[in-house]
Parts: structure tokens; sequence; C-alpha cells
């Protein structure tokens, strides 16, 4: 079938095109004016006080970590329904994972075994807002006491918590504009950060612990202008500037792409409220604004994967968020989470993004109510 309905896809306009054509033009393709102009016009959108451009959600949440100047061994909680990035950072920094368990209907982190979990050896907490969903981040902090937050916002961007975008609710907010997030700059990250201290370390880290970027010097054109220190050794993943040309332009668009999102979630939930074998996500409220970045439904009856072959053989992809990492070999033998293993069995994503037409979206909804569950 030539018309497949591919479960992500990116919106992208001629605007994108000439923005990057720009970029392309002006003969600065790093890090520069235009990753700056990026990082200010995001911090404004989420009421930031800084904004710290980088090339991957993988390497914001790296930075945050190294930002908190932790020791080998000491232990970072974290949520075991989400992409593998989240604990991975974690070991970057030569820091042990420890993983919560998640609520059975946002499958967000569960309050009651983040308490079970922290000891005194916890240095770190981080949070997914998963699927766009934020977090009951007053449950968190309430938990939490002086232990630092890093909100993994790789879903949300956009996302509101008590009228409020998330990112600005822990120590370091970290977000993801990957080829299928809802801001896409084809690949990139950035790191959110209201110490001014952390947010000049944070800059150097990006760019190999170097105290000034090359756009930096540039400028000044003054004797010793190739002069620089090298303060401690960090990673070369910052943005650059023709990934943030994108961003510029997208941000602009992302209210009324996150709109047509939330729009084709509340058709879904219409449609298929009446299904007693498929399990809806909850409704946005006053206090939670998701991004509907994944429309995550559960059976609760019949086979996830009989589903999901059924809607592939009529041209349509689904997907699955996620595998819980705790069960990953890489990170050995831990000990059972009941809910994230049941729920596990039962997800599946449904194409949700701002490409859909409304003739897409009419092909979904007849699709999945034409299933009948085996069982």
């Amino acid at each position: 079938m030539n018309n497949v309905i591919q479960l992500f896809r990116p919106t992208i306009g001629e605007e994108e095109i000439q923005a990057v054509a720009e970029v392309l033009r002006s003969g600065w393709l790093g890090l520069g004016p235009k990753t700056e102009e990026f990082e200010k016009a995001f911090a404004a959108m989420i009421g930031a006080r800084h904004v710290v451009g980088v090339i991957s959600c993988t390497a914001a949440l790296d930075l945050a970590v190294k930002l908190l100047d932790l020791r080998p061994g000491d232990e970072i909680v974290v949520p075991t329904c989400t992409f593998i990035s989240s604990a991975h950072a974690v070991v970057y920094n030569r820091c042990r994972p420890v993983f919560v368990d998640i609520e059975p209907d946002t499958l967000n982190i569960s309050i009651e075994d983040l308490k079970r979990k922290i000891s005194s050896r916890t240095k770190a907490i981080i949070v997914v807002h998963y699927s766009g969903r934020p977090v009951d981040l007053d449950g968190v902090k309430a938990v939490a006491g002086t232990i630092p937050i890093i909100e993994d916002c790789a879903h949300a961007a956009g996302a509101v918590y008590r009228g409020r975008p998330v990112g600005t609710f822990g120590r370091y907010g970290c977000f993801s504009f990957h080829a299928v997030k809802n801001l896409t700059m084809g690949e990139g990250g950035a790191v959110s950060i209201n110490d001014d201290d952390d947010y000049r370390r944070a800059r150097q880290l990006r760019w190999l612990g170097i105290d000034k970027g090359t756009w930096e010097r540039t400028p000044d054109n003054k004797e010793y202008w190739w002069e620089y220190s090298v303060n401690e050794i960090g990673l070369k993943c910052h943005l650059n500037d023709i990934l943030a040309a994108i961003g510029v332009v997208q941000l602009k668009k992302l209210p009324a792409l996150n709109a047509r999102r939330k729009q084709i979630a509340e058709i879904y939930r219409k449609e298929f409220g009446p299904l007693g074998w498929l399990e809806l996500p909850p409704a946005d409220d006053d206090v939670y604004r998701s991004s509907w970045h994944i429309f995550c439904a559960k059976l609760s009856t019949g086979d996830r994967n009989d589903l999901s072959q059924y809607l592939k053989q009529k041209g349509i992809m689904t997907g699955v968020h996620y595998k819980p990492i705790h069960l990953y070999r890489c990170y050995g033998h831990q000990e059972p989470l009941p809910v994230a293993e049941a729920v596990f069995k039962r997800i599946i994503s449904l194409p949700n993004h701002a490409s859909l037409s409304h003739d897409d979206v009419g092909r979904i909804v007849d699709a999945v109510k034409g299933f009948s569950p085996s069982r």
C-alpha cells in the first residue's frame, strides 16, 4: 500500500527550508548567532532564565547530571517507562540508576514507589513527562525535599503544569528536537537552567570545556582573538545554526502543531471511548495540559501485537513506548517493577502528529473500530 500512515512524521514547510538556505548562504553553519537566537526564544517561551542548545536530549541529560558534580556510585532515581537515554545519562557519569515503577493510567513516575526508592544515597531524581503529559510535580517535590530534580521533557515541548510550562520546575529541564518530536530540528536538544553559574559552565561543557566559542571570539577581532581557556573536560555536543534555524521557525508553529495533536487525541477519545477493550490516556484538565507527543492506548482484552499487525496490513503504523528500561540486559538484574511490566504487554502508540489529514484520522478510527480482539 502506497498511502501508508506513519506513526510519526515531521511537519516541515517552506519557511524552514528558506531559513536553512539563509544560514547556508551566510557562511556560518556551526555554533553561532542563530543558535543564540533560538536559545533566547525558547527560554522566553518556557519562562526559563537560560537555555543552552545541544545536539540531543541525551546530551542535555548528560550535561544536567554533570552539573550536579556527583561522585561515582551516587544514586539517581529514574522511572523505568522511558527511552534508554534517561538512564544512560546517569551511567555516563558513573552514577547508579535506581528504577522506579509507574502510574498505570499516565505511565508517569509512581509517587508511592518513589517514596520507597529514595535513600540517603539518592542525589537526584529524573522525572519524565511521558507522552507529553506532565508529571505530578507537586507530588514529586513533596517527596524530593532538597534533592535536585531533572525534568526529562523530551516529549513535552509546550506541555503545561498548573498554568506553567514544564522544564522550569526542577533544577534543569531537558528537551528533544529530534525528527519526530513536536518541535523538530531533525536533531537537537536543549537544557533549561536558572542558575547563572550553571549556565556559564554548561556553555563551556557543551564545547569541550572551552570558555569561549568561536562566534564569541570572532566579533572582537582584537589581538589574541584566538586565545581561550579550557577549564575542565567536556564533550563536543553543541547545537549548530543549521538546526537552530529550523527550530526558530518551528517554535513559532509549536502552539498550532500541538493544538492539532490535541484535536486528533480528542477525536480518538470520542470514537474509541465506547470500545470496551481499549483503555485511553487521561484527558487534559486544569492541572495537566499535555503536548500529546504520543497517544498511548492500552488493550484490556486481546493481544497488542495482533492489533499492531492488523493495522499494519491496513497501512497504519504503530509503536510501543516503551519496554521498561530495567529489563534490558545492560542494566543487569533489577528488582521487578510489576506495574510497568504488566502495562508494557498492553500498550500501543497510535499515529498522532500534525501532518495527519482528516482522511488519515478517519482511516485510523475506522480501522481500530473494525478490530475484534481474540480474547
